[in-house]
């Protein structure tokens, strides 16, 4: 998990503040849209004004004085997004490409009010059987000269019991919200707890993402071999389709590796993904490796994200579309902080992407500035839809 501190404006007050409220007549934009462009507005300043603020805190505390701001600010209206970024992943139809990525939601807390600073999808996790408390702190690590960060939190969270309330009070809501799962350190069947929390998160996700790429739970990496893999796959689907037997439809599988593979793992990772009819695949969590760094931090254990990862991630993406030849759909993650980082990935072959180091340093308004970004891209390289654009470089 990572960190970001959003400023978080309630919407009654930005009413409040709007000149079509003081003025007393018709707006000539509708009065919600106004207000959430209004908000926005103030989001993104205050966040500039607080920020050397927000560095003097300990980034852990940062991150849940981020969460409890989001929670505080209310549901917000989701921003609509041009209809030229819509694409569909998995029979599910995402209203922008841009993602927020597993860790910053890591108990499902405040899956609408991310979307309602303009995400296309939110993915909230990773969320284990039992509740945890992570690794011993400080576990977390500004890498601020790098653009990075580096954590080593150990998947804690709340538990599936506490994170299933949360989500079955939010069911009937809009947005698409997938939920990453992961299995407890000291557990003594991790794929038994897979299959647990796949049966207990399928009713609520719009996706399930399978998260065997931590580096921060020893031995989790391991699962990403060709047969503890196939394995584990099998039993997360059979209990997904168990859970949702008596539904329409269940959610699809997506799986998310490491960026620290071998060409054989790859090989075989994308085999296995193609067999198993998975979803998609994300590409990629943290990396253990350690490129020239300039922060002080740079020998702390964990892994690394952020601006760093960017070209890894990149290859990585590449390396799984040439594996895959294209059969199935790619989730571009690390290092994406810029409209151009996401073309880079779309055009490598990323049907969507997702970002949170990022947001650390940009702030609250950057899936904004990104989905205004890629517009421009898409005109000025002449594609009529993001979908034309996936794996064209």
């Amino acid at each position: 998990m990572r960190f970001i501190a959003p400023i978080v404006i309630k919407e009654t007050q930005c009413a409040l503040s709007s000149p079509d409220h003081k003025r007393g007549g018709y707006p000539r934009q509708p009065a919600i849209d106004r207000t959430n462009s209004l908000c926005h507005r103030l989001r993104v300043m205050l966040f500039s004004l607080a920020r050397p603020l927000i560095y003097l805190l300990d980034p852990e505390r940062a991150h849940r004085l981020a969460i409890t701001a989001l929670r505080l600010g209310g549901t917000r209206k989701i921003p609509a997004s041009d209809p030229r970024l819509q694409t569909s992943v998995a029979g599910i139809t995402f209203p922008n490409p841009i993602g927020m990525a597993a860790g910053f939601d890591k108990d499902g807390e405040v899956p609408d009010a991310l979307l309602g600073l303009g995400f296309g999808f939110v993915e909230a996790g990773s969320i284990t059987p039992l509740p945890q408390a992570g690794n011993p702190k400080p576990r977390l690590f500004r890498l601020t000269e790098d653009r990075a960060v580096i954590n080593r939190m150990g998947f804690n969270n709340s538990g599936s019991e506490a994170a299933a309330a949360r989500f079955a009070a939010r069911q009937g809501k809009s947005g698409v919200v997938g939920i990453n799962i992961g299995a407890n350190k000291d557990s003594a069947d991790r794929v038994a707890d897979y299959a647990i929390m796949a049966r207990l998160m399928a009713p609520f996700a719009t996706y399930l993402a399978v998260n065997v790429s931590s580096p921060n739970t020893p031995g989790l990496r391991a699962l990403q071999d060709e047969s503890a893999l196939a394995a584990l796959l099998n039993a997360v689907v059979a209990a997904r389709d168990d859970a949702c037997r008596a539904s329409a439809k269940a959610p699809p599988v997506f799986l998310k590796v490491a960026p620290d593979l071998e060409p054989a793992d790859i090989d075989a990772i994308a085999r296995i993904a193609i067999e198993k009819r998975l979803g998609a695949l994300i590409v990629s969590n943290t990396t253990i490796s350690r490129p020239p760094l300039l922060s002080a931090h740079t020998s702390e254990a964990g892994g690394l994200s952020g601006a760093p990862l960017r070209d890894l991630a990149q290859q990585r993406l590449i390396d799984f579309r040439k594996a895959t030849g294209g059969a199935i759909p790619l989730i571009g993650v690390g290092g994406i902080a810029t409209a151009n980082d996401a073309w880079a990935r779309i055009r490598a072959g990323a049907s969507l992407v997702q970002l949170y180091s990022a947001m650390v340093y940009e702030g609250p308004g950057l899936p904004r500035r990104i989905a205004k970004g890629l517009v421009q891209l898409m005109e000025r390289d002449g594609f009529a839809t993001i979908a034309e654009a996936v794996g064209t470089a």
